[in-house]
């Protein structure tokens, strides 16, 4: 008998699939997004160390909302923030990776507020 899969397995089975066909290096590293059902978070790794170099979420004190889940406003401006940072690193170019999530919504937002601002996507 089939095993049926859970949304959080599917998911992270989509997630894997995606990640075996990018890497993120100093130069060009790798946005990934995550999604809570409150909150949206981003983050830019460089595969070849293994360390983040900046991150940006709706946790952020100017971004947040008490009591509220994250939009697709605030995901844009989750994106911008992270452009914000990165140009400041000297970064222009990012590999984006979605999380295994749709292209849609939330995540589609973080990916233009990234470009609004100036990052090759």
């Amino acid at each position: 008998m089939p095993r049926y899969k859970t949304r959080h397995e599917k998911r992270w089975r989509r997630h894997l699939r995606v990640r075996r066909k990018i890497f993120g290096t100093a130069e060009r590293p790798r946005v990934c997004v995550f999604r809570s059902l409150r909150h949206i978070y981003c983050q830019a790794i460089d595969d070849v160390r293994g360390v983040t170099i900046s991150a940006a979420s709706t946790l952020e004190k100017d971004i947040r909302k008490p009591g509220h889940n994250a939009t697709i406003d605030d995901a844009r401006q989750v994106g911008e923030r992270l452009a914000e940072r990165l140009l400041a690193l000297g970064i222009t170019q990012v590999v984006f990776d979605r999380g295994g999530y749709q292209y849609h919504g939330q995540v589609k937002a973080l990916c233009e507020g990234l470009r609004s601002k100036g990052i090759k996507v």
